[in-house]
């Protein structure tokens, strides 16, 4: 077993837990001991996800209610490795797949949680469960290889092809990462569309073509003037767009592309709509729509690593607010609260 000094090692941690429903405690708990198949990670960032505010509400999830570790955006520092694994030094920077824990998803219903200071890492394999990355790509950085994996995955789903136009609705953290990823692809165009001028804003910072502001022009006219017009029949407005990406959630997205989408073009969804959106097929037979789901990261949780490592100052403005450790509840606050904030990443000394 490589390990620190035993004499600086300490033996307790914090680690954040629901408790109930609202309710978020900070527990002290016994720092893991690894196995020798196992690794020892000191978090170093932890990204705050939308889910998280939905399991505090609920009070956990089964069967753990009362008792949910939170935390499934981590990145940090192994500072212990266990005697058979290989491939990963002690001192590497690392990403983590929070799916691959053979005690449950880590930071969904799983035994452990990534707001944590240390995070024990079963049957440690390099590519499948961390990656690790160079030391110049900063931890706050790194720790947005989870949701960027989730962006990735619905990028990968629309398939796009260079010469592509596309329309990104929703300039939240998945949206932003898809408008980068669609970037690095080749397309020849991305817009991405939001009510929120300070998220635009963010969204040309990362590479956006172009920029609409729903809340104040009228898209369909904007689009046509940025991809041109596809009309189905003489007088008729239809955007020459070739890929239309919900991140946004919103019914009004998918009502919109379905009354104004040119033949032959698709329609990509990330986003959650938390109710039924009513879908007339008769009126988009004829338009021959393709419509492609998207969820989680089957197969990109570390293809998107190497993006970030190349990219990381392209994707760094996606973070809009950091808090220490010792400021947890309130970045947990901040994060679920609408309109506080975009990304929040909780940093670790």
């Amino acid at each position: 077993m490589n390990t620190p000094d035993s004499n600086t090692r300490p033996e307790r941690m914090k680690t954040v837990v629901v408790t109930g429903p609202g309710q978020v405690s900070v527990l002290d708990a016994a720092r893991p001991a690894p196995g020798p198949n196992d690794v020892l990670v000191k978090i170093r960032a932890c990204g705050i996800c939308g889910s998280d505010a939905f399991y505090i509400s609920r009070g956990g999830i089964p069967p753990r209610e009362g008792s949910t570790p939170l935390g499934h955006e981590p990145a940090g520092e192994v500072v212990e490795v266990g005697a058979n694994v290989t491939g990963i030094p002690l001192g590497s920077h690392v990403v983590i797949n929070p799916m691959a824990a053979p005690s449950g998803i880590i930071g969904n219903g799983g035994a452990t949680g990534a707001l944590a200071d240390f995070l024990l890492i079963e049957n440690a394999e390099l590519g499948k469960s961390l990656a690790m990355v160079p030391k110049h790509v900063p931890f706050d950085v790194a720790a947005l290889n989870e949701p960027m994996a989730v962006a990735r995955h619905g990028v990968n789903r629309v398939d796009p092809r260079p010469g592509d136009r596309v329309v990104v609705f929703g300039a939240g953290p998945i949206g932003l990462g898809a408008a980068i990823s669609f970037k690095l692809r080749g397309v020849e165009s991305v817009v991405v569309v939001d009510m929120i001028a300070s998220r635009l804003d963010t969204a040309l910072q990362v590479g956006a073509d172009a920029v609409v502001n729903s809340a104040e022009e009228d898209l369909i006219d904007r689009l046509v003037e940025l991809h041109g017009n596809a009309p189905r029949r003489p007088g008729e407005k239809r955007p020459g767009t070739d890929i239309f990406f919900d991140a946004a959630g919103a019914p009004s997205v998918i009502e919109t592309v379905l009354k104004t989408a040119k033949h032959g073009a698709t329609l990509g969804i990330v986003a959650v709509h938390k109710k039924p959106i009513e879908v007339d097929f008769g009126g988009i037979l004829s338009t021959e729509l393709t419509i492609v789901m998207a969820s989680g990261y089957p197969t990109e949780i570390f293809q998107v690593t190497d993006d970030i490592i190349e990219n990381w100052e392209r994707y760094a403005p996606i973070i809009s607010d950091r808090f220490p450790f010792a400021d947890v509840e309130q970045a947990l606050i901040t994060a679920s609260t609408p309109g506080a904030a975009d990304k929040v990443i909780v940093t670790f000394p």
